[in-house]
């Protein structure tokens, strides 16, 4: 009788793993067929990234919670950037076109990781180079390597013969209206799907 009573309860503890493991392949097997919200990586609930005090181009303070209200998209950079940049910055004036009439609702802010060279005029007329709306911002040495480093912002100097230029994460980020961190956009990422992912956010609120 023993060993029947024991096949009979090892029957049954199989029987209950086999369920538990067919349940857990059902949910994963849902999670992996849910459509994804965004085509950007999604940082939602992120603790970095939060804040700033910096400086516009006419020398105004500007805080992060400024832009409250609109959809803010963040990219670190620089005004002698060769093309990682431009091409950033290209790709949010193109953004803000397919947007429409919503486009007033996209606030695209450029903080400069080189203040020695990139003066407010400097940023004024750059940012303006691509569209009017965008915002560049400025600070120290010390407040920018801070903003940075809050922001995980990677950059360094880099000599080229008697000049400089810059190496940086070429990273941005995607605010929602509410003011949370929500996106991080890589630099490959085209206009047609930032575009959609920022559609998204506005619809959301």
């Amino acid at each position: 009788m023993r060993p029947r009573l024991f096949d009979h309860f090892r029957a049954q503890g199989v029987s209950v793993l086999l369920a538990c493991l067919a349940t857990v392949i059902t949910i994963a097997s849902g999670c992996d067929a849910r459509p994804q919200s965004f085509q950007s990586i999604d940082i939602t609930g992120a603790e970095y990234a939060q804040a700033f005090e910096l400086r516009d181009s006419d020398g105004k303070p500007r805080k992060l919670s400024d832009f409250q209200g609109k959809v803010a998209l963040l990219f670190f950079g620089f005004t002698q950037c060769p093309d990682v940049c431009p091409t950033a910055l290209t790709r949010a004036a193109a953004v803000k076109k397919q947007l429409g009439a919503d486009g007033d609702k996209l606030a695209v802010i450029f903080v400069t990781i080189d203040p020695e060279r990139d003066s407010p005029a400097m940023l004024k007329d750059y940012t303006a180079a691509f569209d009017p709306s965008f915002v560049g911002l400025h600070s120290d040495l010390k407040t920018t390597a801070e903003t940075a480093a809050a922001f995980r912002i990677f950059y360094s100097k880099v000599p080229t013969g008697a000049s400089y230029t810059m190496d940086h994460t070429a990273t941005s980020y995607v605010y929602d209206p509410n003011g949370r961190l929500r996106l991080a956009v890589s630099h490959s990422l085209g206009a047609d799907a930032l575009a959609s992912d920022i559609r998204t956010l506005l619809k959301s609120n």
